[in-house]
């Protein structure tokens, strides 16, 4: 199994055009897919895998309570991992194609109220080059609507500053302009002009760098959001993803068309930013009242 579980791997690296993150995922859980078979089939070879063994896999991630959407991921990819084996001649069927997905729980996401938002770009503290970043960081998500990982790759050739717009590279290499307001623009250049000035990162392309010149990782973003999030307001309980979600919602109850929301946040189906971005309840009442004729008695 394990060179069959590396030859995927190439497979997914050469062909596929999968994003870093969806590869990363889906080695690791058909690795642990592996550690089940080694421990309940030990020495079984891969066409004597059936969906049996599949679904107590499947069986033993409910018990740890593992999230839905999780449960989903691992089930996509020991799927696509049997249907690579099928292809190669190596098995004759794919034992996992049968079995049905898991019913998935739509949720509101959250959003963070406008005015938490302001507190949150203005909670770095300071001038220096760390305090100048966060603020780049904070105002860029709030302004572009980016995925972490999206906002980790920009480079500065995609960077450009006299059109405000930005080049970002989403899920599958999939390319799309992004544009961002005058108060990005302020704390973008306020961050280069410090990034300049301490003779950081000169030869590194990334936008955003670390302390120590390199390009910045997820896992720090998302320390530094979860950071500042929890400053802005303690009994707030959102994500790094949850700007994302704000910055689609707050276009949205402010007119903009659900088509053009599509377009910034790169989805490839209107009904994912449907499910990114749902109406505020004072926003359909608003227009409620406004519409409906026995909304509101006349005067």
């Amino acid at each position: 199994m394990e060179n069959h579980i590396d030859r995927f791997h190439k497979y997914l690296l050469a062909e596929k055009n999968a994003s870093e993150n969806t590869i990363a995922a889906y080695m690791n859980d058909i690795r642990q897919f592996n550690g089940y078979l080694r421990e309940r089939r030990p020495g079984a070879a891969a066409d004597e895998i059936d969906s049996a063994a599949v679904r107590g896999f499947l069986s033993q991630c409910h018990l740890k309570k593992l999230m839905g959407t999780t449960v989903e991921r691992k089930l996509a990819a020991i799927r696509a991992f049997f249907q690579f084996l099928r292809r190669e001649g190596i098995m004759k069927k794919n034992p996992a194609r049968s079995i049905p997905g898991v019913k998935k729980i739509k949720t509101i996401p959250v959003v963070i109220p406008i005015d938490d938002v302001f507190k949150l770009l203005q909670a770095p503290e300071g001038d220096g080059f760390l305090a100048s970043r966060d603020r780049a960081i904070l105002e860029l998500f709030y302004a572009s609507g980016l995925r972490i990982s999206e906002l980790v790759s920009v480079d500065r050739e995609d960077f450009d500053s006299h059109g405000r717009l930005l080049r970002v590279k989403g899920k599958g290499g999939k390319e799309r302009i992004v544009p961002y307001g005058k108060k990005a623009e302020e704390a973008m250049n306020a961050y280069l002009s410090k990034r300049n000035e301490c003779n950081l990162g000169k030869d590194e392309k990334a936008l955003f760098i670390n302390r120590s010149g390199k390009r910045i990782t997820v896992r720090r973003v998302r320390y530094i959001v979860e950071a500042h999030l929890l400053k802005a307001n303690p009994a707030l309980k959102a994500s790094p993803h949850s700007l994302r979600h704000s910055f689609a919602t707050h276009l949205l109850d402010s007119g903009a068309d659900l088509r053009s929301i599509q377009e910034l946040l790169g989805h490839e189906s209107l009904s994912t930013t449907q499910k990114y971005t749902h109406v505020s309840v004072s926003r359909l009442m608003e227009v409620y009242d406004k519409a409906h004729p026995r909304a509101v008695l006349k005067k």
